[in-house]
Formats: C-alpha cells, sequence, structure tokens
C-alpha cells in the first residue's frame, strides 16, 4: 500500500501521492460499496469527472445486440490526477452530491498524448 493509504477492500493500487480530502477514500472518511466499473474519463471539471463505459445489450425481437453506454459523475480526489481519455476504476459510494454517486479509486491506463 502507498503511504498513509488506508486499505479501503477493494482490489486496486493505492494513490502514490496523499491528500487531505474528506471524500478521498483512500485518505479520508468516504466508504465505499456497491458496484465498481471500469470506464473511460469522457469529460473533466475541477473535482468530478464524467465516466462512460459501453456494454452489450440484447434485443430478443431481433435476435441481435446493441451498444449501449452509461454515464455517471464520479468525484476526483486530489491524490489522483486524472485527464480526458484516461481508463479509470470507480466504486459506489454514499451520495456525494445530487448526481455523484461514485468516487475514483484508481487509474488503469493513460490516455495516448495527442501530437498535432
Amino acid at each position: 500500500m502507498g503511504k498513509g493509504a488506508k486499505d479501503i477492500g477493494i482490489e486496486a493500487t493505492p494513490p502514490s501521492r496523499e491528500c487531505n480530502d474528506e471524500l478521498c477514500p483512500w485518505h479520508g472518511s468516504l466508504r465505499v460499496r456497491g458496484r465498481i466499473f471500469k470506464g473511460v474519463v469522457k469529460r473533466k471539471t475541477e473535482h468530478t469527472a464524467t465516466v462512460e463505459w459501453e456494454y452489450a445489450h440484447y434485443v430478443h425481437k431481433y435476435e441481435r445486440y446493441e451498444r449501449r453506454k452509461s454515464r455517471v459523475y464520479a468525484h476526483i480526489p486530489p491524490c489522483i490526477s486524472v485527464n480526458v481519455g484516461d481508463v479509470v476504476k470507480i466504486a459506489e459510494c454514499r451520495p456525494i452530491s445530487k448526481t455523484k454517486h461514485f468516487v475514483i479509486i484508481e487509474v488503469l491506463k493513460r490516455a495516448q498524448s495527442r501530437v498535432n
């Protein structure tokens, strides 16, 4: 585990940096429980990221699958640096705001930097 990071009960690598955010599952008092998803960061503001992932939904009438997307808002703790395009792991937590019920716990893959 990282320095000062507590065990959150989920298989994830703790961040190397430390923070004093109360809404951080690693260094604060926010508990994670429930669903865990992997998705891509589509949009980012100061403390919030929009995370999106695709899944296949079976349509019985046509006996085929269609692609669908799910999109949720997740809190970004200060100890985790996230950019648009990163693949992240998010975990469900208590409601942080009206629409935020998830928190980013780990960055799985960094986005490729664009060179023009």
